[in-house]
């Protein structure tokens, strides 16, 4: 797992936010909040420990996609840090037929990946043309690889689960069935990667 901290103020109130897979954290870029803001991504490995945040007097954690099950593995063996806890279109078993990714969706995606498949990637993740981005293949096919061995992760209680309608990457009807019993708030016309429908963290982990 690698850390990087968007904003670090020792403010009362942290977020942590558990990624995507292959887009980094310039779509929160616009977000506004007091809140300090720690961004988490690459799940080859779950062994690093998070930042000491012992110094917070609330701690949120906005898990995007595959960050909803990499968090919950990671979380099995660490102390749980968060007063709250928010996914963003994904789920605990994110390569499922019924409540992630299909199976064979995932294995083309790994196997098939290039530049130019990424850039398809991004087109379905934000449902609209994007500028290039950098990619490294042979890291970002091995944490897909990572992300399918790894399975389902064990069950984490999450206070709220954002859906979006217009999710290509996934479905929201998995989605629906995965996060039954949970409190879920509905973007219905909005793509798997939603954060510009908000301009606060507040907006979004509320």
């Amino acid at each position: 797992m690698e850390f990087r901290w968007l904003k670090q103020t020792n403010a009362a109130e942290a977020i942590v936010v558990f990624g995507g897979w292959a887009v980094g954290p310039d779509v929160f870029d616009h977000l506004k909040g007091p809140q300090d803001v720690l961004f988490v991504s690459d799940y080859r490995n779950l062994d690093t420990d998070l930042p000491d945040l012992s110094g917070c007097d609330h701690v949120t954690l906005l898990a995007w996609s595959f960050g909803v099950a990499a968090y919950a593995h990671w979380q099995e063996g660490h102390a749980d840090p968060f007063d709250r806890k928010v996914a963003v279109n994904g789920t605990l078993a994110p390569v499922d037929a019924a409540h992630g990714i299909p199976p064979d969706v995932m294995a083309k995606t790994a196997e098939g990946l290039s530049e130019a498949s990424f850039v398809q990637f991004l087109r379905r993740t934000f449902n609209a043309p994007q500028p290039p981005r950098v990619i490294d293949i042979d890291a970002r096919r091995a944490e897909l690889h990572a992300v399918a061995a790894r399975g389902a992760a064990p069950a984490v209680v999450f206070d709220q689960a954002w859906i979006s309608g217009r999710d290509r990457i996934f479905p929201s009807a998995n989605q629906h069935r995965a996060w039954e019993g949970t409190t879920i708030r509905e973007l219905p016309t909005v793509a798997h990667a939603p954060f510009d429908h908000f301009d606060s963290w507040q907006a979004l982990i509320s």
